[in-house]
């Protein structure tokens, strides 16, 4: 008796497709391109799914509001606020009582530049665009919610903040180097 053939034809392109299609209910997820970490060659690139849910810097990213160096400028500032975070740590009341206290621990030279280019960044910023920055990049409010901390809720200032934000960003760029700066130079400064 013969067999039966099959219509479905094999696609070998799709075998080695990963990407989940499976995702949550309330999931925020975007396309990025990543180094392949299984890759032979270098500088080869696959597509991965990133969450973008608790993240206002890569929504902004991924909804292309933003350009590459602003964003690399924003994660440059999130490392830079993570590095110099670190320090004096809380006591731990469950552990045991022992004579003696605990050591500080040194601030490293990567601290200590961390937290210069922090000092720098604020007073380039100035105080309110190193607010603007900070609640967005560091505890991940959107426009809406600084507008209620500001006691601000109208379109208006959501609009100010957005646009103040990417002033800021692109300041941020400019100081790790992300971007050069182009057009009129600034009084004071000389060619």
């Amino acid at each position: 008796m013969a067999r039966a053939r099959r219509n479905k034809s094999y696609k070998l392109a799709q075998i080695y497709d990963r990407r989940s299609r499976d995702v949550p209910f309330n999931a925020e997820v975007a396309e990025v391109e990543v180094d392949n970490p299984l890759a032979l060659d270098a500088g080869e690139k696959i597509v991965a799914i990133r969450s973008i849910r608790g993240d206002p810097l890569g929504r902004l990213h991924a909804h292309h509001q933003i350009d590459e160096a602003q964003y690399l400028g924003g994660r440059a500032f999130q490392n830079d606020w993570e590095r110099a975070e670190r320090g004096p740590q809380a006591m731990d009341p469950t552990r045991e009582h022992v004579d003696g206290a605990r050591t500080r621990e040194p601030v490293t030279e990567s601290q200590r530049q961390a937290v210069l280019r922090l000092n720098q960044i604020e007073r380039e910023l100035g105080t309110d665009g190193a607010a603007l920055v900070h609640d967005v990049l560091v505890l991940g409010l959107t426009m809406d919610q600084i507008g209620q901390r500001r006691a601000v809720r109208t379109q208006r200032w959501n609009d100010y903040f957005a646009r103040r934000f990417r002033e800021c960003l692109d300041r941020l760029a400019l100081i790790y180097g992300f971007a050069t700066e182009t057009g009129t130079p600034r009084a004071g400064r000389r060619r």
